[in-house]
């Protein structure tokens, strides 16, 4: 199966927003099947179907970059200016009152949106993609804390609170920053098969919630009394 390669743009946006999705999509990855099929059994089919992600971190120089959460440092794996070609870009949220976008990033999202390749916000991010009028017209969504801030600030974008996260076309808006995992998860799945979600987001012990935010996504499990116990199930190879 091809390579998709994944951007995320590199500025102070808070690490859940970015790191939440990269994970889920990491352990989707063939590679991590192979490497925790060492432990239990995988399906032979799940693994053959698996994805294979390599990620890039967008920044506008290589310097550093602060975070806009827990004071974590990262460093940009490539520039605007150096990046390969994406299949999607990932823009997460920052803290909207402290934060300007540079003007190369905004370019970056034109481009992107304008090559009509996948777009996916998380949190606040809606918000930074707003601001290069890649939005207006188009139906999203956005954190429902700043919501009443950012559709006052973006009047030309429909914003809407009716579901946890919104597709129109090529663009996909997540609210809060699991609702940017679970639209990640619903991808996964649209894309790979529920069983592969399955098996990725057992590696997190992880359990997704559909676009009304209830746990309608995965089969529920029940004992031999009727009773409900965890969605997951986790196998090992019989010990000798």
């Amino acid at each position: 199966m091809a390579v998709t390669h994944v951007g995320i743009l590199a500025y102070a946006f808070q690490i859940v927003d970015s790191a939440g999705p990269a994970d889920l999509l990491s352990s989707a990855n063939k590679s991590a099947f192979l490497a925790v099929k060492e432990y239990g059994p995988i399906d032979e089919n799940i693994i053959s179907r698996a994805p294979q992600f390599v990620f890039h971190y967008i920044g506008v120089t290589r310097d550093p970059v602060l975070l806009g959460s827990s004071q974590m440092v990262i460093m940009p794996t490539t520039t605007v200016e150096e990046c390969p070609e994406l299949d999607i870009l990932l823009v997460p949220g920052p803290y909207l009152s402290r934060f300007e976008l540079h003007p190369k990033h905004a370019e970056f999202i034109r481009k992107h949106v304008e090559a009509d390749k996948m777009l996916w916000t998380t949190c606040t991010g809606a918000s930074v993609v707003a601001s290069t009028g890649v939005l207006d017209g188009k139906k999203a969504t956005v954190n429902n804390v700043e919501y009443a801030w950012v559709r006052k600030r973006w009047p030309k974008v429909n914003w809407t609170r009716e579901k946890k996260w919104i597709v129109d076309g090529n663009i996909w808006t997540g609210s809060g920053a699991f609702a940017g995992v679970d639209m990640v998860a619903h991808w996964l799945k649209e894309n790979y098969g529920l069983d592969v979600l399955i098996q990725a987001s057992n590696n997190l012990d992880y359990e997704a919630r559909d676009d009304d935010g209830l746990y309608t996504v995965f089969p529920q499990r029940f004992d031999s009394q009727g009773n409900k116990v965890a969605t997951h199930e986790f196998l090992y190879y019989d010990e000798e």
